[in-house]
């Protein structure tokens, strides 16, 4: 089921007598976990029916013992385990999950981690409760993520402001939810739009100067504007540090070379290859006329070279805004 169904059935109270969250990705894990801890019982009716453990201090006999207990004046009861993964045999839950209490909501948050497919707990989980699945997603899903979020809240976000988000912030969703809601406090409520302006008065992160500002440069080999934004992140290497340009930049470039390699050049079609965003295609088009096959692959070897550098591989002692400026003056010359 997905984290919208399983929303829906436990709003329509069709609930499971287990639910195991599993996982890379948090953030649906929290949102189910504190979806049922919030609303399943009554204020008056948590006191006796709602407990709480934590993975490192407890153990598995403590979980079924509260699990196997009727509810008090309530027609259920909710058992969380946090942190579920840090748990000493987990296996032993078996005992429970062939016969659990039907008026028992059992949540078991096993998170950065996925369990074992290959045992009898997993099957016999999915057979008599709830297994829910949360991935990682893939950087260059989290653009539309983050759109998508918004759009669900009724904010309209840019192509550009969500890709920036995406380039400081990462895949950690918690994280981007996080940033978002501070932008939402600062909004009137009649602004509906984040742009890049939006990110740089409420997040700190500067609309000029970023990695997506200094891709679009080395795109069409804006010297003046690439060699600014670069000597700006010497500056300030804290909060622009190398290994993170290096990263976008490997992203770009990759892709460039990849366009190189479409047969059919159409716009739909480079961003479904691509996986771009249909906003950033002419970008792409406009980087792969000004370099050629056999360059990209020049500034693609450039970048693991310099990546190694940055990390002190064969670095005598250059800093690492000397040595963004060495590699962006190698990518345009």
């Amino acid at each position: 089921m997905t984290y919208n169904q399983i929303i829906q059935d436990l709003e329509d109270k069709n609930f499971k007598p287990i639910y195991f969250l599993h996982g890379e990705e948090p953030y649906y894990i929290d949102k189910i976990t504190n979806y049922i801890v919030d609303n399943i019982l009554s204020e008056s009716e948590k006191p006796f029916n709602q407990t709480i453990f934590y993975g490192r201090d407890t153990n598995v006999p403590t979980i079924i013992n509260a699990a196997k207990k009727f509810p008090m004046m309530a027609n259920n009861q909710v058992v969380i385990v946090k942190e579920a993964q840090y748990l000493d045999k987990l296996e032993d839950l078996i005992y429970y999950v062939k016969s659990p209490l039907k008026s028992t909501l059992l949540v078991i948050a096993y998170k950065y981690k996925k369990i074992d497919k290959r045992k009898k707990l997993y099957n016999i989980l999915k057979e008599n409760g709830l297994v829910f699945e949360s991935n990682k997603l893939y950087d260059n899903k989290i653009p539309d993520w983050i759109i998508n979020y918004l759009k669900e809240r009724n904010y309209y976000i840019t192509p550009e402001a969500s890709l920036l988000l995406t380039e400081y912030l990462g895949s950690d969703l918690s994280k981007i939810v996080g940033e978002l809601e501070k932008i939402f406090i600062a909004l009137s409520p009649d602004i509906k739009k984040i742009d890049l302006e939006t990110i740089e008065e409420n997040i700190g992160i500067s609309k000029d100067f970023n990695n997506f500002e200094l891709t679009n440069a080395l795109s069409v080999k804006d010297i003046l504007k690439a060699n600014r934004i670069v000597n700006y992140f010497a500056a300030n290497p804290k909060k622009n540090p190398i290994t993170l340009t290096i990263s976008s930049l490997h992203f770009f470039f990759s892709k460039v070379l990849a366009y190189h390699s479409l047969k059919n050049k159409s716009s739909a079609t480079i961003a479904s290859e691509l996986k771009i965003n249909p906003f950033f295609v002419n970008e792409y088009k406009k980087a792969a006329s000004n370099y050629s096959s056999q360059k990209l692959v020049e500034i693609i070897s450039l970048l693991r070279e310099y990546d190694l550098k940055s990390k002190g591989w064969g670095n005598t002692g250059i800093d690492s805004g000397n040595l963004l400026k060495e590699l962006i003056f190698k990518i345009l010359h």
